[in-house]
């Protein structure tokens, strides 16, 4: 396939009549292609030239769709970025695989007290002691406002400046590579955010079915959406080579609706392998799917969609009923540590079962001969869901540092990939809410109203529910870096430094078959013991002392009640044991 070398400021715009381009103070005619694409009539262009589109008789430019420069916020002028002037220093890496790996997850806005991408780089060498190996940023893509998750973003290609920008971005993937530490980045396909899209007014970008749970659908199979999915395309290539981003989290792709006979995860999951080979290191793609479809991360050799990995919501479920108690909506499903050994030893709970939450069957079962446990990953907490509980509360508000503890073994020792979501290590008390900074008088209501309401109707008192747009939702949430320096934040983060350490030194904990694993738990205890080859997991969250048959030396334990005699060792309630035969 020969690929058009095209002007740098050319366009897709079918639905104009007609294009100009705002160059500075300059405006400029643009030509349409027989192709759709309009290219201006200049020949060269500055560097660092901003510009817009000016849509047939529009009198306010509109930023380049695949701008990679927002410098005043995504409905002003867009400006050229050149990726390749970066001086990068990572010449000898060559990557990281999933399969073995822990991820953390983290928002760069609040991560640090300052919020952007250069104060992110000055907390590295915290990741890296922890030891993980992948870190994974929230979206940074351009939205609308000062603060955000994400979500809300509209130019895709473009780092919100707010971070800090393009190069500042460049130079956290150089720092986080020096000290060996993958980069994993959060983007969004699904839909745009509610302030500053201004795709329509170029072309056929969504869907004419309509909208999903958060905006309007992209178009990825009607008329004139070869274009649309380039875009998406596009932009999952320019992370990974612009960028030298080293794998992508997909956002909801259950929302991706795709009739074609190539889905567009396919073609990603194609074009990525293409890519990947070329540059000689891994490039992973991981799936939020709440389908429970193991189509996704079967290999294109076997009909599937070849993706790397992706999220198993069942397994924080089953963690989070264990660790709480919590049994309302959609945790219904999930009581009883039983539950928690099926998910560990099945990858799902729902697959093919009855959902009581969607009132119909879910899911379809995992091949466990031949699929590997790493194209999981799982985790006690993350995002979703710390910040869509009303209150934004962790784990660490509610239990216990015992507790916590347990949860953390029975977190980053499962068969599959785990994930930490940022200060998790230290058990942070600090809360992580929904926040949003719409300058739209009306959006920012409208959203704040929406969020009180929802949480209204399921008996919470409004004067409980965090204002989104207040500033002090935001603020809130910011990481306490001076926690994890002593009391039990201390001692929680060196256990999860241990926990870590154990899975990088015992081969049968990285260990990626369904078939070497086995789990057996008594839910009238609150027992649960997981087999991991030679290593043994022993886990008490009931409320007395249990005896457990357990063969081998004891490496770890989270309280010193915990004893061992023979081939026995007695866990005092909530705690827990790791035994190496």
């Amino acid at each position: 396939m020969t690929i058009p070398t095209r002007h740098p400021l050319a366009v897709w715009a079918p639905k104009p009549e007609r294009l100009r381009l705002r160059l500075g103070d300059d405006t400029i005619p643009m030509t349409k292609g027989d192709d759709d694409w309009w290219t201006p009539d200049v020949a060269d262009v500055p560097g660092d030239a901003r510009y817009g589109y000016l849509i047939d008789d529009e009198r306010t430019p509109r930023p380049d769709p695949r701008s990679r420069r927002q410098p005043d916020g995504v409905h002003e002028l867009s400006q050229r970025f050149d990726p390749a002037a970066f001086g990068w220093t990572d010449e000898a890496w060559t990557g990281r695989p999933l399969a073995g790996g822990v991820i953390y997850e983290l928002h760069i806005g609040t991560f640090t007290p300052d919020g952007t991408l250069d104060s992110a780089i000055d907390r590295l060498d915290h990741l890296r002691d922890l030891g993980v190996t992948h870190v994974e940023l929230l979206p940074v893509n351009a939205f609308n406002g000062r603060w955000n998750w994400g979500y809300d973003g509209v130019l895709w290609y473009a780092v919100q400046e707010t971070y800090g920008g393009p190069e500042a971005y460049q130079r956290f993937v150089d720092a986080a590579h020096a000290r060996s530490l993958a980069v994993i980045q959060d983007v969004v396909y699904n839909h745009l955010g509610p302030s500053g899209n201004y795709l329509p007014e170029f072309g056929p970008y969504f869907s004419e079915r309509g909208a999903n749970t958060w905006g309007t659908s992209m178009n990825l199979d009607g008329a004139q959406s070869d274009e649309v999915r380039r875009y998406i395309v596009d932009n999952a290539l320019m992370w990974l080579s612009d960028m030298h981003v080293d794998g992508l989290r997909l956002d909801a792709v259950h929302a991706l609706v795709d009739s074609r006979a190539q889905h567009v995860l396919q073609q990603l999951a194609e074009e990525t392998a293409v890519l990947s080979a070329h540059q000689g290191r891994p490039l992973t793609l991981i799936a939020e799917s709440d389908m429970n479809d193991p189509t996704l991360i079967t290999s294109r050799e076997a009909h599937g969609y070849g993706l790397d990995a992706q999220w198993s919501d069942d397994y924080h479920h089953a963690l989070h009923v264990a660790l709480t108690g919590e049994t309302t909506g959609y945790y219904a499903d999930f009581e009883g540590l039983s539950v928690l050994a099926r998910v560990l030893t099945h990858g799902f709970v729902h697959d093919g079962t009855y959902s009581s939450f969607r009132e119909r069957h879910h899911g379809r079962p995992i091949d466990r001969e031949t699929l590997p446990t790493s194209r999981l990953v799982t985790f006690a907490q993350d995002h979703d869901q710390i910040g869509n509980r009303a209150a934004g509360d962790r784990l660490s508000q509610t239990l216990s540092p015992e507790r916590l503890a347990v949860g953390a073994v029975l977190n980053l020792l499962t068969p599959f990939t785990p994930m930490l979501f940022m200060g998790e290590e230290w058990g942070a008390t600090t809360p992580w809410q929904f926040f949003t900074s719409h300058p739209e008088h009306d959006l920012g209501e409208a959203t704040a109203k929406g969020r009180i309401e929802e949480f209204a109707s399921m008996g919470w008192d409004p004067d409980q529910v965090p204002d989104p747009q207040d500033p002090e939702t935001f603020q809130r949430s910011k990481l306490d870096w001076s926690e994890p320096a002593g009391g039990h934040h201390a001692t929680i983060l060196e256990l999860h430094r241990r926990l870590i350490a154990l899975r990088r030194d015992l081969s049968d904990l990285t260990d990626p078959r369904f078939t070497t694993t086995s789990a057996a738990a008594d839910d009238e205890a609150a027992v649960i013991v997981l087999q991991r080859g030679g290593v043994t997991i022993a886990a008490n969250l009931g409320t007395e002392d249990a005896v457990v048959a357990a063969d081998g030396a004891l490496v770890l334990q989270t309280a010193d009640a915990v004893t061992q005699e023979g081939e026995t060792v007695t866990l005092p309630p909530d705690s827990a044991a790791v035994l190496v035969a």
